[in-house]
C-alpha cells in the first residue's frame, strides 16, 4: 500500500472501499464479508480492490488512517501553542471524531477495538518519534481519549462533549 502514490483519484477509490466495508459491517460480521461483496458495494472490480489491498483488515486500517490524516489536517489550523491535553484540544478531538461515531461504534461492536488502538499508537509513534521522553505520555493520552470516546458514545452521550473534555483535561498530565 505504501508503494501506491496517493492521488485524489485513488484516495476516492480507497475511501469508497472503506465505506463499503463499513456499510457491510452494519449487517454482517466482518469475517463473513467477502471481497466480492466489498467490490460490488464500492462499485469497483475485484482486480481494483486487490490493486490497493491484500486484506479486508488492511483496507479498514487505511480507511482509519485517512480519518486520522483528516484530523491532523484540521488540527494544523488550530493555535500552535495548544497542547494535546489542553481542554480546547480535547474538545476538538472529541467533536471531530464524533463525526465518525458510526464507524467507531461498528468497529467496536465487531471486536476491532485493537485496530483503532493500533492506529492511534502508530500515529503517536510518528508524531513523537524524536521525543522518546514523551512517547509514553502520548500513549497514555491517546488510549485514554479513545477509551473515553468509545464509552461516551456507547452510553449514549450522557453528558456533553464539553463536560467530557473538562474532566479529561482536569486529570491529564500536561505535555506538549
Amino acid at each position: 500500500m505504501d508503494l501506491i502514490k496517493k492521488t485524489k483519484r485513488n484516495r476516492f477509490t480507497r475511501m469508497c472501499i472503506g465505506e463499503a466495508i463499513v456499510e457491510l459491517m452494519k449487517r454482517e460480521p466482518f469475517d463473513k464479508i467477502t471481497v466480492s461483496q466489498i467490490a460490488k458495494k464500492a462499485g469497483i472490480s475485484r482486480m481494483t480492490y486487490y490493486h490497493y489491498y491484500d486484506s479486508k483488515l488492511n483496507a479498514l486500517e487505511d480507511y482509519l488512517r485517512e480519518i486520522i490524516i483528516q484530523f491532523l489536517t484540521e488540527n494544523k489550523k488550530r493555535p500552535k501553542e495548544e497542547r494535546f491535553m489542553d481542554y480546547s484540544h480535547i474538545l476538538f478531538a472529541i467533536e471531530f471524531f464524533d463525526q465518525y461515531a458510526g464507524f467507531f461504534m461498528i468497529m467496536e461492536r465487531q471486536g476491532l477495538y485493537s485496530v483503532m488502538a493500533d492506529a492511534v499508537n502508530h500515529f503517536m509513534v510518528e508524531l513523537y518519534s524524536d521525543h522518546k521522553d514523551r512517547i509514553y505520555r502520548a500513549y497514555y493520552y491517546a488510549g485514554a481519549l479513545l477509551n473515553t470516546f468509545i464509552n461516551w458514545e456507547k452510553t449514549g452521550k450522557l453528558i456533553s462533549a464539553q463536560e467530557v473534555a473538562k474532566m479529561i483535561s482536569d486529570i491529564a498530565p500536561k505535555m506538549p
